[in-house]
């Protein structure tokens, strides 16, 4: 066989590979950080995104096919929604606590619960009718403090409801309510009536909490006519102010916003710090996979050896900050092994063996003089003499002994 076989894959695939995986894992933080808010929320229930019988996305639709702002609400709403109509749909069996922590500046609309319903064994987001709320489960709901004094009343039988104002203005007709539920109490006042005076949204006079009786005027089922959707308008804007958006709480039905860790870093004012670290670790990946020059082995952590006696050597002289001092030893090895090169005569030092190497240097051309470089060495002050005079040195040698190299 031919090739190399130390590679198991080629640096591309290997690149395709950790490229995949980082989009994988940035793909699968952002589902992380963002499932509430991806969730269709079409389950069924009674909410503003369930599509369902008993759910209110028909309204919320139809409210904002006909021009009014709609809000989902996850969480804090903002500065334009603080004083719109807030809508709240609890289920049978929601902690009433939930309703009385909820703060708003404008008015609150509580849509009571009705039907007790089961998932469709077969289409996902339908649901079957399986009983009617206790009316007693339903006021439930309300904090003890709201529901004093209230009683719901139940009329039975499937017949069409004329709905007005006390004082007789008319607000619509729905043509097929089951089971018709009504409010009364001390302390409640009606806003909109059945055609028998019944109240079937009412206003509390402390709190200013309107309640609806009846889901059945909102809900996905009393918008299947015209009459009953133009009911249904009618009615929210009767406690809305007009220009003011209706807001659909979503938090009682568990589709709030929640601000983990990872969703902070992935949103201002943190998104900045975020992409710098990003950038850091693609730096530190790109230098990890660009080896600059050949890999080292590995060596001991204490060196043995001639060249370990020199490292150690260089060490304390640099430590000492004396590298200055060796200039002049420098020097004279250096002419020391010009002199043994060209010939000198032995026996020869200091002044009279520099001017026989003048003369030499004098006839090969050389560049310097050693006398005057022997000079220069001994007046060397700091670590750029040394280097300076170093380097005339060697030039000078390699000069003196250019006929024999």
């Amino acid at each position: 066989m031919t090739g190399d076989r130390s590679r198991a894959f080629s640096p591309m695939v290997m690149l395709v590979l950790v490229l995949v995986g980082c989009v994988s894992l940035a793909g699968l933080g952002l589902l992380a950080a963002y499932e509430p808010e991806l969730r269709s929320g079409d389950n069924g229930q009674g909410h503003a995104l369930s599509r369902s019988a008993v759910g209110f996305a028909a309204v919320a639709r139809l409210l904002e096919r006909s021009g009014t702002p709609v809000v989902m609400r996850r969480g804090a709403l903002s500065a334009t929604a603080a004083d719109g109509l807030l809508v709240l749909t609890p289920a049978m069996g929601a902690r009433a606590e939930l309703l009385s922590d909820i703060e708003h500046n404008g008015p609150v609309l509580v849509v009571l619960p009705k039907w007790v319903m089961i998932p469709h064994p077969v289409r996902r987001g339908w649901v079957r009718a399986a009983g009617e709320v206790p009316r007693e489960a339903a006021l439930e709901v309300l904090p003890a403090a709201w529901r004093e004094g209230l009683t719901l009343e139940q009329r039975a039988g499937t017949a069409a409801v004329r709905l007005s104002r006390p004082d007789g203005r008319p607000v619509g007709v729905q043509p097929a309510i089951e089971d018709l539920r009504t409010l009364s109490g001390r302390g409640w006042i009606p806003v909109v009536v059945d055609e028998a005076g019944r109240g079937v949204l009412v206003m509390n006079s402390k709190t200013g909490v309107y309640v609806l009786a009846d889901p059945d005027f909102l809900d996905t089922a009393g918008m299947k006519s015209l009459a009953g959707a133009r009911a249904a308008i009618e009615m929210l804007s009767v406690i809305r102010a007009e220009g003011a958006p209706v807001v659909f709480d979503l938090t009682l039905h568990g589709f709030e916003r929640s601000l983990n860790p990872l969703r902070l870093m992935l949103e201002p004012p943190l998104l900045g710090a975020t992409l710098c670290l990003l950038a850091a670790l693609i730096l530190v990946g790109v230098q990890a996979a660009v080896r600059f020059g050949p890999a080292q082995g590995q060596v001991r952590a204490v060196a043995l050896g001639k060249r370990a006696l020199a490292d150690n050597t260089a060490g304390l002289v640099r430590m000492a900050r004396r590298e200055h001092r060796m200039a002049m030893p420098y020097a004279e090895m250096t002419r020391a092994d010009a002199a043994r090169a060209v010939g000198a005569p032995r026996g020869l030092e200091g002044a009279e063996l520099d001017e026989v190497l003048n003369r030499l240097g004098a006839t090969r051309g050389a560049s310097h003089r050693i006398s005057d470089l022997i000079e220069r060495a001994r007046a060397a002050r700091t670590k750029g003499d040394l280097m300076q005079v170093a380097r005339d040195l060697y030039r000078w040698k390699q000069e003196m002994m250019r006929e024999r190299r």
